[in-house]
């Protein structure tokens, strides 16, 4: 019995990095990056403006780009919860 169960502890870990989510290479991961820069870009621009190093213009266009990322993150999380939901509602 030892055997067996030494048998499939190695093959589990044979296994589990195949199955191991890669947030990094994974296209989601990298939309999740980009989003996170995309706050710290405008984080660090508001901060930049408020302190006086940086025009109003450029406040703006940063400002922008991050509401823009905000609604899109927005959007993709509703579609997704409206997608579960009609899962949900499927017949069994």
């Amino acid at each position: 019995m030892e055997l067996t169960s030494t048998l499939a502890a190695k093959a589990y870990q044979a296994t589990r990095p195949a199955t191991a989510p890669d947030p990094a290479g994974s296209a989601m991961g990298r939309v999740a990056t980009d989003f996170v820069s995309t706050l710290q870009t405008g984080e660090a621009a508001a901060t930049s403006a408020m302190a006086g190093q940086m025009d109003p213009h450029s406040l703006v266009q940063a400002l922008a780009q991050t509401e823009l990322a905000i609604e899109t993150a927005v959007t993709i999380r509703d579609k997704v919860v409206e997608a579960y939901q009609e899962i949900l509602r499927m017949p069994v």
